[in-house]
């Protein structure tokens, strides 16, 4: 199987959202016929709303600047699925990737042949029992795994944790998590198992005590990161830096803008902390962290930001950062959205924000039509454009000290760092 034959394997599978099945027999079912690469493994598993991927990346270089062998999982991708496995820090090769999907394919063949399996595999399981393959395979020393959706009955809640993170938890996917916070916390809560330990990041009040009632019925005392003092904090348009000290003094410096990034470096040196990596390659290795798509900087005059704030708490983070950085300079709106998502509230929360406003659409066939787009943004200078390309075109109108910013869907922000970034 070559690598383009196998993402449209995964593809033919259906969007990883809406077909998404919220159980964990038939992933577990299909890791008992590989092997169970799942298995003997160290892990730390991270859920959460917002922040749990820029946390799984600055975990994960951490443990890697210590001198482990690091696999790390995470969901979306950007712009190719290889993204979402890496070793080491990098993406696994496309022959890898191809190899470990025609595997699980065979193994799904056997199974379901057999009538072992109700159905085939979704995307998510699909792609998560390779990862599983290949951090065998690569002999990796420990894994960082991203709850791709909810907690409890994600595709990645088949391991057995040494260390269990829950970053902030907020409204997302309330028609699969639950309408309450208290329901989508339970689900996050899900991942907790007895034996591992646990870190919350600060909570809003709805969610802290699901959190802890869930770890007090497990026997498990967690870690909190509203435990460590920070000091001496200097936020800056394209990162921060500060003291944490929880017995240790850490001297931080994070290099992913917006100051919601010092809550998920603080839970990431916490996390490494407990995991024992010495205080030098946890700061070395937060200072090295790259997470593209978030308040990612890809051109200058006018600078160009991507980001990926798909949900009422990103959105509200990237309209605090625009009004603390580039209050003064035109700004340059270019949104997409799909229809899963709380369209009418992000759209309230980020036009005040923005001077232009361009909306169109990812290539995507659950993406909000453009013109659907304009109702709910009230916004007197709003512009539809069909696609990305005509955005990009309207963009020649902006001139040097303006700020752009493409934002709304990952699938968005992928095409357009595709596009963007060479």
């Amino acid at each position: 199987m070559t690598y383009p034959a196998s993402v449209r394997v995964l593809y033919s599978l259906g969007n990883e959202v809406k077909v998404a099945k919220l159980e964990l027999s038939r992933i577990e079912r299909l890791l008992e016929a590989l092997g169970a690469p799942h298995r003997g493994g160290r892990y730390i598993h991270v859920a959460g709303t917002n922040g749990k991927g820029s946390t799984c990346a600055m975990i994960e270089s951490g443990l890697r600047a210590a001198g482990w062998r690091t696999g790390l999982y995470t969901s979306p991708h950007l712009s190719e699925p290889v993204e979402r496995i890496r070793i080491g820090g990098i993406p696994v090769a496309p022959e890898e990737f191809a190899a470990a999907c025609r595997q699980v394919r065979e193994a799904v063949e056997r199974l379901l042949a057999g009538g072992e399996l109700d159905a085939h595999p979704t995307y998510v399981e699909t792609v998560t029992a390779m990862a599983f393959l290949l951090f065998r395979e690569a002999r990796v020393e420990v894994a960082v795994l991203e709850v791709g959706l909810g907690g409890r009955l994600d595709a990645t809640n088949v391991v057995q944790p040494e260390l269990a993170v829950i970053t902030r938890v907020d409204f997302d996917h309330e028609a699969f998590l639950g309408k309450s916070l208290e329901a989508i916390a339970a689900e996050k809560a899900g991942i907790l198992k007895p034996g591992a330990r646990a870190l919350f990041a600060p909570q809003r009040p709805e969610v802290g005590p699901v959190l802890e009632a869930r770890a007090a019925a497990l026997g498990i005392v967690p870690a909190r990161v509203s435990e460590w003092e920070v000091g001496d904090l200097e936020v800056h348009a394209f990162g921060s830096r500060f003291t944490a000290r929880s017995g240790n003094v850490l001297h931080l410096e994070c290099p992913l803008a917006g100051e919601h990034q010092v809550a998920n470096a603080l839970t990431a040196a916490a996390a490494l902390e407990l995991a024992g990596v010495p205080a030098g390659a946890i700061e070395r290795g937060i200072r090295a962290t790259s997470w593209p798509g978030r308040l990612e900087r890809v051109a200058e005059r006018p600078d160009l930001f991507l980001d990926g704030a798909h949900n009422p708490a990103g959105a509200r983070a990237l309209a605090a950062y625009i009004q603390r950085f580039h209050a003064s300079k035109r700004v340059w709106l270019v949104y997409g959205a799909m229809r899963d998502k709380a369209v009418a509230e992000m759209a309230g929360i980020l036009a005040p924000v923005a001077g232009e406003v361009i909306l169109t659409a990812p290539a995507q066939a659950r993406a909000v039509r453009p013109e659907v787009l304009r109702e709910l943004f009230d916004h007197p200078r709003r512009r539809t454009a069909a696609g990305l390309e005509e955005a990009l075109a309207l963009l020649s109108e902006a001139g040097p000290q303006d700020a752009v910013f493409i934002t709304g869907s990952l699938f968005l922000v992928g095409e357009a760092r595709a596009r963007l970034v060479q």
